[in-house]
C-alpha cells in the first residue's frame, strides 16, 4: 500500500522530503532540523515518523501556543532542548501614535525579502506591541534588510523568547458531522451557511487552507487543515474520528472566538 493514498497528490513533494529526513537521521545518527511548518504539515510529519521506531521528533515554534513549529527529527538516545530548535524573536519598534502595523502587513515584508515562508513562525500581535519569530539562521539577514513595514519606519530587537506576546487566541471545540470532506461542505458546516453560498466563497478567492487560497470546492480537507472564510474567522480540523453508521465524516473541529 502507497503512502501517497493517505494524502493530497500536491503533498507528495513534501512526503519525499519528509521520508528523507527520517531516512537521513537513520542512517547518519543525526539529528534534522527542519524550518517552520504550519499545521498540516506537521500532521504530515507525524504520520510519517509515527511513535515509535528508532527515529522521534519534537516541535517547537518559540511560543507554547503557536500555529507554525520548526520540527527536529533525532535518535531516540538524544533528548533535545529548545535551544535546538534555533528560534529567534523580534520586536518591531516603530512610532505607535502616528501608524499602526497590521498582521499582513509584516507578513508581507517580510516575504518580500526573498526568504521562504518557512524561515518565519508566528506574527504576535497585542496592545500596539507586535513581534514575529524567525529562524536563528535567517535573523543577521532580516535585521539587516527590514527598515519599514507600511509606511512606518521601524527597528527591530531581538528579545528573548520569554518575552513573547501571549496570542490569546481561544478556540472553541465542537464535534460535528460532514457528508462529505470536500472543501464546500466543510466551510457549509463549520460556519453555519449554505453549501451554494460556500461554493460562491470558494470560487470567488475568499476562501483559504493553510494559509493558501483554494477555489476548488471539491478541494478534500484533512486533518490539521486551518480553515478561513473572510468575514467570517477561522477553524481547525483538530481530528477526525472516521465514519458513523450512516456513511457521514464525525471531526473535532476548533473555532477561533
Amino acid at each position: 500500500m502507497s503512502i501517497y493514498q493517505h494524502f493530497r497528490p500536491e503533498e507528495r513533494e513534501f512526503i519525499d522530503q519528509v521520508t528523507d529526513w527520517k531516512e537521513n537521521v537513520e542512517q547518519q545518527y543525526a539529528s534534522k532540523l527542519t524550518d517552520f511548518l504550519d499545521p498540516r504539515e506537521q500532521h504530515i510529519l507525524k504520520s510519517i515518523i509515527g511513535e515509535s521506531g528508532d527515529v522521534k521528533y519534537s516541535f517547537f515554534g518559540g511560543i507554547d501556543n503557536g500555529e507554525r513549529k520548526r520540527a527536529l527529527l533525532y535518535p531516540d538516545y538524544l533528548t533535545p532542548n529548545e535551544e535546538d530548535f534555533q528560534i529567534s524573536l523580534f520586536e518591531i519598534e516603530y512610532p505607535k501614535k502616528f501608524v499602526t502595523i497590521e498582521h499582513r502587513q509584516v507578513l508581507g515584508t517580510l516575504m518580500s525579502l526573498g526568504l521562504k515562508r518557512g524561515k518565519f513562525g508566528d506574527i504576535l500581535i497585542a496592545d500596539e506591541r507586535v513581534q514575529f519569530l524567525a529562524a536563528t539562521e535567517a535573523a543577521s539577514f532580516i535585521i539587516n534588510h527590514v527598515e519599514t513595514i507600511g509606511r512606518a519606519g521601524v527597528k527591530l530587537v531581538e528579545k528573548p523568547l520569554d518575552q513573547a506576546l501571549d496570542l490569546k487566541e481561544i478556540w472553541d471545540e465542537s464535534e460535528i458531522t460532514v457528508s462529505s470532506l470536500r472543501l464546500d461542505t466543510v466551510i457549509s458546516s463549520v460556519f453555519h451557511l449554505s453549501r451554494q453560498k460556500s461554493q460562491l466563497f470558494i470560487q470567488h478567492g475568499v476562501a483559504k487552507v493553510n494559509w493558501t487560497m483554494i477555489e476548488n470546492p471539491s478541494f478534500s480537507c484533512g486533518e490539521g487543515d486551518l480553515i478561513s472564510v473572510r468575514g467570517y474567522g477561522r477553524s481547525k480540523i483538530l481530528r477526525i474520528d472516521g465514519k458513523t453508521k450512516k456513511e457521514k465524516w464525525r471531526m473535532l473541529i476548533g473555532k477561533q472566538k
